[in-house]
């Protein structure tokens, strides 16, 4: 005798609505207008310190300055490259050619680690961490940052930071 499987049906129930709790509706973050302000703008001691205009401020002129080295970097790589093919006879003009291509190398290095700060520096604007001190958390002040827009200590903290570093270097 031959085995059969049983197979269920599946029965439907009647349908009954039931009470859901009302969902929940999370506002969704306000959408942020982009702050313009004037090429003339400076930030003032009297706004709140690091409002949404020194930010854009800082961030314009950070990449303002970036754009600056790298377009001084290619050039000076460019015409830099280009002196290879004068190679002089005289022992003392190659001496002097390589020690002037030396010295616009470490410029060009500097300039090069100067970028990566202002690089950081942007992160922090978008961090909102720009413009506090990395070690106290203490505000930086605008003065010090219009003059050192990549600066990331206060002036105390600052020359603590470099008398440890004098100490290393002594060592």
């Amino acid at each position: 005798m031959p085995k059969t499987t049983k197979v269920k049906k599946k029965v439907s129930k009647p349908k009954t609505k039931v009470a859901s709790k009302p969902k929940k509706t999370v506002a969704s973050p306000a959408k942020k207008v982009p702050i313009k302000i004037s090429k003339t703008y400076v930030p003032k001691e009297t706004e709140k310190y690091m409002c949404e205009k020194h930010k854009v401020f800082f961030r314009m002129r950070l990449n303002e300055w970036k754009k600056e080295l790298i377009k001084s970097n290619n050039e000076a790589l460019y015409n830099g490259s280009m002196d290879d093919n004068n190679i002089s006879a005289d022992l003392v003009d190659q001496a002097s050619s390589y020690i002037d291509k030396n010295v616009e190398m470490k410029a060009i290095n500097r300039q090069i680690k100067l970028i990566s700060e202002i690089d950081k520096a942007l992160r922090r604007i978008m961090d909102d961490t720009y413009g506090y001190c990395l070690d106290t958390a203490e505000p930086i002040g605008l003065k010090r940052l219009m003059a050192r827009p990549v600066a990331k200590y206060t002036i105390a903290a600052q020359e603590k930071h470099e008398k440890e570093e004098k100490v290393h270097v002594d060592d």
